[in-house]
């Protein structure tokens, strides 16, 4: 099961005693803040928790499955996150 964002911004609620429209409208902001710092290709870094990166992907031949006609797709931006070690280690005990 996922974490939703309204988990999110429940349990932050609980966490801090605000009430939930400001822990929504600061939930949002953080998220705002992240897409809009990897939309312009800078890393997002949260220390203890892990790296988001964005990392540009080649052109690469691709195969329409409806017609089986090869076909070049083009290059792309894509978002990879590299977890922290302090992380990794609490997930695996």
């Amino acid at each position: 099961m996922a974490l939703t964002k309204a988990e999110i911004v429940e349990r932050v609620s609980e966490k801090i005693n605000l009430n939930s429209s400001e822990t929504k409208d600061t939930v949002e902001a953080l998220l705002e803040i992240m897409k809009s710092t990897l939309a312009s290709g800078e890393d997002v870094m949260i220390s203890g928790f892990g790296k988001f990166q964005v990392n540009q992907k080649a052109p690469r031949k691709g195969r329409n499955p409806a017609t089986g006609h090869d076909m070049m797709l083009g290059g792309r931006k894509v978002v990879t996150f590299k977890c922290a070690g302090k992380l990794r280690d609490r997930i695996n005990g």
